[in-house]
């Protein structure tokens, strides 16, 4: 693609391809490999709008960390790396253990300041549900509720700053707030932004809905500032 620069950043055993395109200073992220209609949406909508996306090199949900797996949503804190790598490793011993969380964490920081966006600025992340995950899973730990389309569950914004929940609030699509999250810290990216308070927007659709995900994706560029 013209006017695209790509090179590579990652963290543990996850690698992603950053492309940057026109003068836009939007920050994309596509980070589950299996997630085929927000990736292909991301494409488009970077051809046409610009920005700088993350893409992960992998067509899996997991990655490699070690010789085991890791979900790549869950290695934004030590503590939620560590469940995530108990759940999906159960054979592990705790040295082993202990030797990914070091990795995650040596690497966590250099990650993050090529990822997270200038303050200020907003970053977008891409994702698609088809194990059964809606809106209805979040409204416990968040702080604001719109339900414009209560029978559409599996479609929605998640955002951790209040002044985009205004703006999303006023959209035709579902959209919750977690500028606090309540819950267990579970390693993801929503969490990390929600403590360090940068403008993060979790785009979530049903795997397959390609025109509503690009529908709501051209939305949010439009209305967020």
């Amino acid at each position: 693609m013209a006017g695209l620069r790509p090179r590579e950043v990652g963290l543990g055993g996850a690698r992603f391809r950053v492309e940057r395109a026109g003068p836009s200073a939007r920050r994309y992220l596509h980070i589950h490999g299996d997630e085929t209609t927000a990736r292909a949406v991301l494409e488009a909508h970077l051809r046409a709008r610009g920005g700088t996306a993350f893409f992960i090199l992998s067509g899996e949900r997991t990655v490699p960390c070690l010789d085991g797996r890791l979900d790549p949503n869950r290695m934004f804190s030590r503590e939620g790396a560590a469940r995530n790598l108990r759940h999906l490793n159960p054979g592990w011993r705790a040295e082993q253990l202990e030797q990914a969380l070091a990795l995650l964490d040596r690497g966590r920081e250099p990650f993050l300041r090529a990822l997270l966006p200038p303050r200020g600025g907003l970053l977008v992340a891409l994702h698609n549900n088809s194990r059964g995950y809606s809106i209805r899973d979040e409204i416990a730990a968040s702080g604001r509720v719109s339900l414009p389309r209560h029978d559409q569950p599996y479609d929605f914004f998640l955002c951790t700053d209040p002044g985009d929940f205004a703006h999303l609030a006023d959209s035709p699509y579902n959209a919750v707030l977690q500028q606090d999250p309540l819950g267990e810290e579970d390693g993801s990216l929503s969490r990390l932004a929600a403590r360090r308070r940068v403008r993060y927007v979790n785009l979530e659709c049903a795997l397959g809905n390609h025109a509503l995900q690009a529908a709501m994706l051209a939305w949010a560029d439009r209305h967020l500032p």
